[in-house]
């Protein structure tokens, strides 16, 4: 059945993917994307020639998760133009690498901004909408990083990760009663097929960067080259697309809670397991079992 997704960061990465495969399944596709008609032009008209060449409703909007009126405005339109919100996966997200000590308060603050307040933005304009229909599902892409191997140079981000999968975990239980669906699919370090590391941020202070490099020469480039030699040969970033599209398309009350895409099992899944089954026993000890599955309104 097609449904109406409207999916964060969908410029490149896990979010162009997902938004070509969500379409090609049959789905109406908004890919939000921030400043289409300036930096990200090329994107958005590359997304337009997709749909046209394949003939699927994959459309973009202009969506900045670190602006609530840009959030507010792109929710506003696809019910404009669609009537209807049944999916909304949280994808948006921005890396940093460098020592910890390096970056300032507000250059952490500035991650939290995009992968914690972002979906938060989102939530406050979609939720309602989820709400008065009584059905819908919110996915959350997340990171192996939030259980699994935590190598150094990359805490920002990966604090801000595991902020965004607690948020996740709490709203489960908080919207089950209106029908509302949680799923969250946790990638592990692909290291290729995205522009995380590309793209990624750094700190301001050189001269603290530069104290660390005295013993830490040329971590970061080390911990890439690792994680790469960890993954096998043949694993494949569009595995993560491909995995949100099972979900989505998953029967209403089966979508599962957590799903794992992890090539170089870091040992995220193993922590996972654990967490989500105490999650359960603990709900269940306090009456709360009702919040393990959404509610048909």
């Amino acid at each position: 059945m097609s449904q109406t997704v409207l999916i964060t960061g969908a410029s490149s990465g896990f979010g162009a993917l997902t938004a070509r495969a969500l379409a090609r399944a049959g789905h109406t596709v908004y890919a939000g994307i921030r400043d289409t008609a300036g930096r990200n032009a090329p994107r958005t008209a590359e997304a337009a020639a997709y749909a046209a060449e394949h003939g699927v409703d994959l459309r973009t909007v202009e969506l900045d998760v670190t602006s609530q009126p840009s959030v507010d405005a792109a929710v506003d339109q696809v019910l404009a133009e669609a009537d209807r919100i049944d999916v909304v996966i949280h994808n948006a997200g921005h890396m940093v690498t460098g020592p910890t000590e390096a970056f300032t308060p507000e250059e952490i603050a500035g991650v939290y901004d995009t992968n914690v307040l972002g979906t938060q933005r989102v939530n406050r304009a979609v939720l309602p909408h989820l709400r008065a229909q009584g059905r819908g599902l919110v996915l959350w892409v997340g990171s192996s990083s939030t259980r699994g191997g935590t190598p150094p140079y990359l805490a920002p981000y990966f604090a801000a990760k595991a902020a965004m999968d607690s948020l996740a975990v709490s709203y489960a239980a908080e919207l089950a009663r209106f029908g509302i669906e949680t799923s969250i699919v946790v990638p592990g370090a692909f290291t290729s097929g995205t522009n995380h590391f590309a793209n990624g941020g750094h700190p301001a202070d050189r001269a603290r960067v530069a104290a660390y490099e005295k013993l830490y020469a040329g971590l970061m480039e080390q911990v890439a080259g690792r994680l790469a030699a960890l993954a096998p040969a043949d694993a494949d970033v569009s595995a993560v697309a491909d995995a949100i599209v099972a979900v989505v398309d998953a029967p209403y009350g089966k979508r599962p809670f957590r799903v794992h895409i992890d090539p170089s099992d870091d040992g995220s899944q193993e922590v996972s397991d654990v967490a989500d089954r105490i999650r359960a026993t603990f709900l269940d000890r306090i009456g709360l079992t009702d919040l393990l599955a959404p509610h048909l309104a």
